[in-house]
């Protein structure tokens, strides 16, 4: 038993952790979480549709076909457009390019005209612009002639999907 008397104890080390690596990666951790949640979120145009008459919008009875222009998108960047109706319309359809002396030319061209003519009565109107892609145009199409419309000014437009039989026909053949 005397042996056990002197058994000598080890000495107690204190255990002290540091915590300083683990503060660095867990701020990392952090900022990276925030950075990855923020590049998730989904990016989308905002792009109106009319109510279809719920709401007391305005309604104009003065839509002439001098006012509206078609524009038809198709594949392999092919853009068309005509003014007026397509069984008479008062500008033949025609291939017309994308850009500044391009379709944004004709849009400038046909609004500052129509402003002129209008500018005698007391509201003065604006053009109406129907951009229609077909399945075969891309996305890029769509975002390229709705760029077009920001920068031209047009204040009036709206994407239809349906074409008419005529319209149909126009493609084929062009």
């Amino acid at each position: 038993m005397e042996n056990l008397a002197k058994k000598v104890r080890s000495k107690k080390l204190s255990t002290r952790v540091d915590l300083t690596a683990m503060v660095s990666v867990s701020f990392l951790l952090i900022i990276f979480f925030m950075v990855t949640i923020e590049l998730a979120k989904p990016k989308a145009m905002v792009l109106d549709s009319p109510d279809h008459g719920c709401c007391d919008c305005p309604s104009y009875p003065d839509y002439g076909e001098n006012r509206s222009i078609t524009v038809m998108l198709d594949e392999n960047d092919k853009l068309i457009y005509y003014m007026g109706l397509l069984e008479s319309p008062i500008i033949a359809p025609k291939e017309i390019k994308y850009g500044k002396d391009g379709i944004r030319r004709e849009l400038l061209k046909r609004k500052n005209s129509l402003l002129k003519y209008s500018s005698k009565s007391l509201k003065p109107e604006s053009i109406i612009v129907i951009i229609k892609p077909s399945k075969k145009s891309n996305y890029g199409n769509l975002v390229d002639i709705l760029d077009e419309m920001k920068i031209a000014e047009i204040e009036t437009y709206a994407v239809v999907p349906e074409f008419t039989p005529e319209e149909t026909k126009l493609l084929a053949a062009n």
